[in-house]
């Protein structure tokens, strides 16, 4: 691959094959702005065709041909690399390794983080390449007074992506870029079809891209034998049922339990140490204290002293006031004003501000805290 010319602030563009990506390169294209699209593929390349068919939209075969169409539109560059093995590595693994750990993943995180503004930043920084852009709905600012780089909200409510990238770092967040961060999802659409790119009407990806129909079949396939059924126990400690392998349930889950019982019964807690799957009423998945670890801050370099802040627990979930205190190490415990229900291990807890409910404070991973509080009081 060439370089990019000196000085001219050139842009490697993430091409997923979607519409906001390719949005996303033709708004830097109309600023004339050196830029190199770049397809990472993730798929499997020497095995068969139906392992290939399980990675949806935006990490497929055919995306490739949907993002090389878009670049030839742009009459930019374009180039594919090979992340198979770093994909796997960085994502999937986390993946398995959290449900073999009783927890919830959240693999779009760590796929930002490491690979899209990890290895592909690295990769850009060596061509040249100054900042790299996706089609993220979100907007990074530089705040003079702290010199620090805020992440911000996505202006549609509906498609706001700041939950999935509280993890970048501070140069990461530098040398990032998202232009349609501003827009609607309708004013990407409409962008697209006003410019001619095929793409424009493309239906949205699924959430987990390497995972076709249930992914309880694709864990079962690559975990195999570490998947071990075990005990369906009550709060009481009452054996109330078998379960097929912790890595099958989730918090707050209901359907599938099999426990034939006359009132529902919801899961509560995953205990990989014993293989117990804990479950309770739903008045036993309120909670207000939730501990966070592998907290990344990125509004403020660090939280001396309890702070408020709007916290949400999973990505559809609506921010709720807590309080924020600060933990030894990289912990923060959240004290939310009002109960939350079915805070999952595993989930990211991200954190906004209370007086800028667009701002990202920062944010982790949700940690087991043990037994919720019964009662919708907490």
């Amino acid at each position: 691959m060439t370089s990019f010319p000196d000085g001219r602030g050139g842009v490697v563009v993430a091409m997923s094959g979607g519409v906001d990506s390719a949005v996303a390169a033709a708004l830097l294209a109309r600023q004339g702005i050196p830029l190199v699209g770049i397809t990472l593929r993730v798929w499997p390349s020497r095995r068969p065709a139906a392992l290939q068919a399980r990675f949806d939209s935006c990490c497929s075969p055919d995306a490739v041909e949907d993002a090389r169409a878009v670049a030839e539109r742009l009459g930019i560059p374009f180039y594919v690399l090979n992340y198979e093995e770093e994909f796997d590595r960085e994502v999937i693994q986390y993946f398995l390794d959290a449900y073999v750990a009783g927890e919830t993943p959240n693999p779009c995180v760590p796929c930002n983080s490491r690979l899209k503004f990890g290895s592909l930043y690295a990769r850009a920084m060596g061509w040249g390449a100054t900042q790299v852009a996706t089609g993220h709905y979100a907007c990074v600012e530089h705040d003079a007074a702290t010199g620090r780089y805020r992440l911000r909200r996505g202006a549609d409510p509906q498609k706001d992506q700041s939950y999935f990238l509280y993890n970048l770092t501070q140069e990461q967040l530098a040398a990032a870029r998202f232009p349609v961060g501003g827009l609607l999802k309708e004013e990407t659409r409409r962008l697209a079809k006003d410019l001619g790119l095929a793409v424009a009407e493309k239906p949205e990806s699924q959430e987990i891209c390497f995972v076709s129909g249930d992914y309880r079949s694709y864990l079962r396939e690559r975990l195999g034998a570490a998947i071990c059924p075990g005990p369906i126990k009550d709060t009481t400690g009452t054996i109330r049922g078998w379960h097929q392998g912790l890595a099958f349930y989730t918090v707050g889950q209901r359907r599938g339990l099999g426990l034939g019982s006359p009132k529902p019964f919801y899961v509560v807690d995953l205990d990989p140490e014993t293989n117990e799957l804990i479950v309770g009423e739903d008045r036993d998945l309120w909670t207000r204290e939730v501990e966070v670890g592998g907290v990344n801050l990125i509004a403020t370099e660090r939280l001396e002293a309890p702070a408020r802040v709007l916290a949400k627990i999973r990505s559809l979930h609506v921010p709720a006031a807590a309080t924020a205190t600060p933990l030894a190490g990289d912990g923060i415990r959240l004290d939310f004003d009002e109960p939350q229900r079915a805070a999952a291990p595993g989930q990211a807890a991200v954190f906004y501000g209370v007086d800028d409910p667009d701002l990202v404070i920062g944010g982790g991973t949700i940690r087991r805290s043990g037994r919720r509080n019964r009662g919708g009081d907490g």
